[in-house]
């Protein structure tokens, strides 16, 4: 499958297109990503292909990485994201993730973001991978804290923005 970036031994993260449309309007507006990751204004196909250049895409073309579609291996089935980000306003690249309600709670987000973090070091050369979580985001807190992740500071991402935990690995300490 052309796009496809990593395997895993129940996923495939692939480049998104615009085939992804209508499975991003699902995923950006599920209740859980509004409260932890934050409203990115997506409620239609059309707002999705937007999201889509200016997001995945151009972070594809910039930097070879970004966030990449999670599809079940068996049924091919879009069930999340999860992939590499830069951003201006953290020192090191960060590992991002989401998962539709139906696929939380099989293991897939760890699954996905191990395989993401082992391409991060071992394909992209990336020595330090930071990740950022909202506070009241337990679950994605807990996650990061078994993969070997600890909190390291209260960050503010944008002029207004809630402050989010700043993580990094235990071993990490630049």
């Amino acid at each position: 499958m052309d796009g496809v970036v990593l395997t895993t031994a129940r996923l495939r993260l692939r480049q998104f297109t615009g085939h992804d449309a209508a499975f991003l309007v699902a995923l950006l507006n599920d209740p859980d990503f509004l409260r932890h990751i934050g409203d990115r204004g997506v409620r239609s196909e059309t707002d999705a292909l937007g999201y889509l250049a200016a997001g995945p895409l151009a972070s594809y073309a910039q930097h070879g990485f970004g966030l990449w579609c999670c599809e079940r291996l068996d049924t091919g089935q879009p069930i999340g994201m999860c992939g590499v980000l830069r951003r201006e306003t953290l020192p090191h690249p960060d590992v991002g993730y989401a998962m539709l309600p139906e696929a939380r709670g099989h293991g897939y987000a760890r699954e996905a973001v191990l395989g993401v973090l082992s391409f991060a070091r071992d394909i992209l050369c990336l020595t330090h991978v930071v990740a950022i979580v909202s506070p009241a985001n337990e679950r994605s807190l807990h996650l990061l804290d078994t993969l070997g992740y600890e909190r390291e500071e209260m960050v503010v991402m944008s002029p207004g923005a809630d402050p989010v935990w700043l993580l990094r690995p235990r071993t990490s300490r630049s």
